[in-house]
């Protein structure tokens, strides 16, 4: 996929964000530039690289309907982004973990005997994981990737909206997935901004910083 960025500098992409609540309804995003951008988001680190990330997009007049009684007060967003797109975490990401060391290998990334220490280390141990922390692994590890696709949206020139006022216990099943396999991180609406976004304070970092 070719890289597409229309925002450049770092102070474009990271300084200039901000969270968009109403998009130029006009402007669509095809499913490859989608594609391209969850790709770079998935650049995002992972803990042992198991990428627990799973993404849905919502972007079909149907779909969003779906969406809308299930995100409360984020009405503006879903009807007029381009899209919403639905971050879950892998309960069971281990899964994929031969297949993520072997492309690794494959691509000259890491030698056969590495890759076979590792997964035999790793698979064990991520199985016996208990429930809760599986779930903390997965939401931090999924959280990255959500705030990477924020800034790789505004590099492609779009604008996103980070939300968590959802129904977490209904959204896996609305879109087919296993509610207890499938655990529900983020929704980010994402498209073209109609607006300029709000001005927001930040704590300086002197308050919210101790050196030991």
């Amino acid at each position: 996929m070719a890289t597409t960025f229309k925002n450049d500098t770092f102070q474009d992409v990271v300084l200039g964000r901000k969270s968009i609540r109403e998009y130029d309804e006009n402007v669509k995003i095809s499913q490859e530039e989608m594609l391209e951008m969850i790709q770079e988001a998935t650049m995002a680190p992972s803990s042992v690289n198991m990428q627990p990330w799973r993404f849905v997009v919502v972007e079909s007049p149907e779909a969003k309907e779906t969406l809308k009684p299930l995100i409360r007060f984020n009405v503006r967003q879903n009807d007029t982004s381009a899209a919403m797109l639905l971050i879950f975490g892998d309960m069971e990401c281990y899964e994929l973990g031969e297949q993520i060391y072997d492309q690794a290998v494959a691509e000259g990334k890491m030698p056969e005997d590495v890759r076979d220490q590792q997964l035999a280390a790793i698979l064990p141990y991520y199985k016996n994981l208990s429930k809760q922390e599986m779930n903390d692994i997965v939401k931090i590890d999924s959280s990255l990737a959500a705030m990477q696709f924020m800034l790789v949206a505004r590099a492609h020139g779009y604008d996103t909206n980070p939300i968590g006022g959802f129904e977490k216990d209904q959204l896996a099943e609305a879109f087919g997935l296993d509610k207890d396999r499938y655990v529900p991180v983020m929704i980010l609406s994402v498209g073209k901004a109609a607006e300029e976004g709000y001005q927001s304070a930040r704590l300086d970092a002197e308050t919210i910083t101790n050196f030991k």
